[in-house]
């Protein structure tokens, strides 16, 4: 059934190639690169981030993918940082500033979102802060209303339900991955009642109950996150739909 299922990916696969692809400019390649379009330059050289152009950019070395200094440095924070793009670890030594990155701002031009007037990325920022169309744009851009009229009031004092402060030392910014290796390796023997900040930080969890034993209900409970269930879950059920839909256009 696989074997028949990778042979119909592969057949897909060759029809693509045959078809003829239209053929794209990059910026910094080929004679006259400076003048690329100009349209697309400025979110090329958009921090993934804060989705502006990038103010002190450095690099990871482990993937190259690239931020402002300042938009990575949470990520810098934590104990075993992952990349916000591609979140691969990465040793937040090996994160250096990226010359090259600034030589390409100093060099390229884009024209202003507002009063289309071109200037230099490295100098976008300071401009759009200056510039009086802009400004108009965003003091006119629409209020959130609700599609349905409610009293309900807008949620303030969400908790952090991104990384947790481990209830034994105190050890902060730990996802939930970090937070079950970190209780195994330093508090595996502590015989303390805690509260799980993971359920805490929970619509329905009860912030002042503590388990009995904590370790048995992270390894139970929080072994994986529920991100990492449901992608899983639809990479399977994906993957029983197209052996059904195969199986169906073959038999």
């Amino acid at each position: 059934m696989m074997a028949m299922f990778w042979s119909f990916v592969s057949a897909s696969a060759q029809l693509r190639q045959q078809q003829p692809q239209p053929q794209q400019q990059q910026p910094g390649s080929g004679p006259g690169s400076l003048a690329a379009p100009t349209e697309s330059i400025e979110s090329q050289f958009s921090c993934p981030i804060c989705l502006e152009v990038y103010h002190k950019p450095v690099s990871i070395a482990s993937c190259a993918h690239t931020f402002c200094g300042e938009c990575l440095q949470p990520c810098l924070q934590v104990t075993s940082p992952l990349c916000p793009l591609c979140r691969v670890p990465f040793d937040p030594k090996k994160v250096e500033r990226s010359s090259s990155v600034e030589k390409q701002l100093a060099s390229f031009k884009a024209p202003c979102r507002g009063c289309s007037k071109k200037v230099t990325l490295v100098k976008m920022r300071s401009h759009i802060v200056s510039c009086s169309k802009v400004q108009e744009q965003i003091a006119n851009c629409p209020k959130f209303v609700p599609v349905v009229p409610t009293s309900q009031p807008i949620p303030s004092n969400i908790p952090n339900r991104s990384t947790f402060v481990c209830p034994f030392c105190g050890a902060r910014n730990l996802d939930q991955q970090e937070l079950v290796k970190h209780c195994m390796d330093n508090h595996r023997n502590d015989p303390n009642k805690v509260v799980c900040p993971v359920c805490s930080a929970m619509p329905w969890g009860d912030p002042s109950y503590k388990s009995s034993n904590f370790l048995q209900h992270l390894l139970h409970r929080h072994k994986f996150s529920y991100d990492t269930f449901v992608v899983s879950f639809i990479l399977s059920s994906t993957t029983r739909f197209l052996e059904g839909f195969i199986y169906s256009q073959f038999n």
